[in-house]
């Protein structure tokens, strides 16, 4: 059997004020599974409870209804939390650290022995096309190269799953399939991914499941490649895919 390294059941998330009076129903009847070996997308548009999800699913926050399992445990689980990698879409590095230093920081933070975390610093710093600025403090990196920073410090514990929140946001298309390329060969290599993206022609390359979430609920997904076999455009699949279960949505409505 394949294990489910995310479940979500019936999770729904209601962010109150301080009278505990509902604000917002960010996530609604949500029901997900992430496989090992998958890289999933979680796409939809501005506001429809993707970043919600996200925080849910790293223990950040909590559901209000319905349960959210990491590797079959509480997200807040320490035995859970050590075995991912997270990069946030906006990355705060400390400007006054080189490259290596701030990878060799995050590899502290997760207990990794000084030798190994070197070697894993130096591994990552090369794989990355980040060797030649090791040495440069991160505060004038250009959003490219931080970002890459950002990305070895989150591989920089080998995490059996690797979540990423708009990874080629901001990058240029020379960085755009650099990123890509590497999810594909940490993809080959085993890892689990789960990300998410407003850029849905990455989405397609890279991910072989998706879910479409709009509003707080799930209103399409399935597998890429099914979905690519169905759709009349085969380079926007995805995108014509997306925008059809949208406006589905809409007529339900």
């Amino acid at each position: 059997m394949v294990e489910t390294v995310i479940e979500l059941k019936g999770v729904e998330k209601t962010f109150r004020d301080f009278w505990m009076r509902p604000l917002a129903q960010a996530v609604r009847g949500l029901d997900l599974e992430v496989r090992r070996g998958d890289v999933f997308g979680l796409i939809g548009p501005n506001g429809s409870g993707k970043s919600t999800t996200i925080k849910m699913v790293l223990g950040l926050i909590r559901p209000t209804r319905g349960t959210v399992r990491l590797f079959g445990l509480d997200p807040r689980a320490k035995a859970a939390r050590t075995r991912l990698g997270y990069l946030p879409e906006l990355s705060h590095l400390h400007p006054f650290l080189t490259a290596e230093e701030t990878v060799l920081y995050y590899a502290g933070l997760s207990g990794m022995k000084r030798a190994a975390a070197r070697a894993r610093t130096a591994e990552l710093l090369e794989e990355l096309k980040l060797s030649h600025v090791r040495r440069r403090t991160v505060g004038g990196f250009s959003k490219g190269m931080a970002r890459r920073v950002a990305i070895a410090a989150a591989l920089v514990a080998s995490p059996e799953l690797l979540i990423l929140d708009e990874p080629t946001s901001g990058l240029d298309p020379i960085g755009t399939r650099e990123v890509k390329e590497l999810v594909g060969r940490l993809a080959a290599g085993g890892m689990t991914v789960l990300l998410t993206s407003h850029q849905l022609f990455d989405v397609q390359d890279i991910c072989n499941r998706v879910a479409v979430v709009s509003a707080g609920r799930q209103v399409g997904g399935g597998v890429v490649a099914d979905i690519v076999a169905a759709a009349r455009d085969k380079r926007h699949a995805l995108e014509e895919y997306f925008e059809e279960r949208l406006n589905a949505q809409k007529d339900e409505q």
